[in-house]
């Protein structure tokens, strides 16, 4: 399934027309069978999903992960409290943040699991909780991503104690009477069961050093293919050498380890779209380049602009036509565009080469016509959550849940102009 198909043209003339563009769509069909995916991960002696709630917090996401037993995994306190307000147990949050902060400390009294990713913070934690059962992220060495952005594992990422650290950890844990019971990892986005299976391996050694350790927490980073061009990563795949590496741990040892992942662009990714609306058509001359201006841009979608993100784009026409079965356009006549967004920005680009958001690279779509909307697919994760908010004033966009029968459920509201500017305080006396 194509990721712009999540949305038939005439549900998507409905939303436009009722709720207004830019919006998030999202498919709880998509969310349901990508959440069945994980939770059928290869492992030997169970496992546990925990969404990375960073990827897309709506409470209403939330809520539906929580209801097919997925857990969750908080990289702030923002995060674990907004959680917790959603309705999740405090007993299925884990927060693996870069904070050491007072809320941190209430969260644990609160019940949040927690690994500590620094050694400073391991010390606090067994100031303020002697005897706490814990866990701690490592850096096992080695790092996997499509950008050094999105590499969090190895020499240059600050996620993490450093494995070479470990007997320091330790010291600091047996200092403050803590019980470290999880291991987590998390190398970063990759697709290459080789090197899931090394950073596996890695992290088992270091397992072996600390007998108290149950559980062992593989992070997430698993890719998902937005476009065609693209490799996903194949969850059955890459997990069974991580189950055998397992069970031959088992073997050796005697300890049998629960597993845990962390996904969330697996996740989510697919299973949304940003509905958007081509609001202008501009050229720079015969020898020059042809613009889609959309009513959207790194508002809504920062991907692109950041890393070089590519995200499948299909036109659905304002009107419909008599052949209107699919969510694209079917004119054969196509056209070299450049997309780009509403900011005044020369960066609010959304086709630019593949790893280089500097580079123009035009796609090739049916003839388009100011007023056609636009589906942007691939737009389920990190891009309502991370997005360059209220730039040129621009409210937050609405996001949209479409179940099986094709209901669309409004999960948030467009923001308005009033709250984007309800805290600005006007100083009395004005200033000079």
């Amino acid at each position: 399934m194509r990721p712009t198909s999540l949305l038939h043209p005439s549900l998507a003339r409905q939303i436009a027309a009722t709720i207004g563009t830019p919006a998030y769509v999202y498919s709880q069909p998509a969310l349901e069978q990508h959440a069945a995916a994980a939770l059928a991960f290869p492992n030997a002696f169970g496992i546990t999903v925990r969404f990375a709630m960073k990827a897309l917090p709506n409470a209403a996401i939330l809520r539906l992960f929580h209801k097919l037993n997925l857990h969750f995994d908080a990289s702030s306190t923002h995060e674990a409290y907004r959680a917790i307000r959603a309705g999740i147990p405090s007993a299925k949050i884990s927060i693996s943040t870069q904070e050491l902060s007072p809320d941190f400390i209430e969260l644990l009294r609160m019940g949040v699991l927690v690994n500590a990713c620094s050694l400073a913070q391991l010390a606090a934690i067994g100031q303020h909780f002697p005897g706490l059962q814990i866990g701690i992220r490592l850096n096992p060495g080695t790092g996997s991503g499509s950008t050094g952005k999105t590499n969090v594992g190895g020499p240059d990422a600050s996620f993490g104690i450093w494995h070479e650290y470990l007997d320091d950890a330790i010291a600091i844990a047996h200092h403050n009477h803590l019980q470290i019971i999880r291991l987590h990892t998390h190398i970063g986005s990759g697709s290459d069961p080789l090197v899931w299976q090394h950073a596996a391996l890695q992290s088992l050694a270091l397992v072996r050093r600390i007998p108290t350790i149950h559980t062992l927490n593989l992070g997430g980073g698993y890719k998902v293919a937005r476009t065609e061009s693209e490799h996903a990563t194949d969850l059955q795949n890459v997990g069974t050498p991580i189950k055998t590496a397992i069970q031959d741990f088992a073997a050796q040892t005697n300890r049998q380890l629960h597993l845990e992942i962390e996904p969330g662009t697996f996740l989510t990714a697919n299973s949304g779209v940003i509905l958007t609306r081509i609001q202008d058509i501009t050229d720079t001359g015969t020898h020059g380049r042809r613009f889609l201006k959309l009513d959207s841009g790194m508002t809504e979608l920062l991907r692109p602009p950041l890393y070089g993100a590519q995200h499948p784009v299909e036109i659905v026409p304002a009107t419909p036509s008599p052949t209107d079965t699919s969510a694209a356009s079917t004119s054969c006549t196509r056209h070299p565009y450049i997309i780009v967004g509403h900011c005044c920005e020369s960066g609010d680009l959304l086709t630019c080469a593949p790893g280089e958001p500097d580079t123009l690279a035009p796609r090739e779509l049916p003839i388009a016509h100011i007023g056609d909307l636009c589906l942007i697919g691939g737009a389920g994760a990190y891009c309502s959550s991370m997005s360059a908010k209220n730039y040129n004033s621009f409210p937050e966009a609405p996001e949209i849940l479409v179940t099986a029968d094709n209901s669309a459920l409004l999960i948030r509201r467009r923001q308005t102009l009033d709250q984007i500017v309800e805290n600005e305080i006007l100083p009395n006396p004005p200033p000079a």
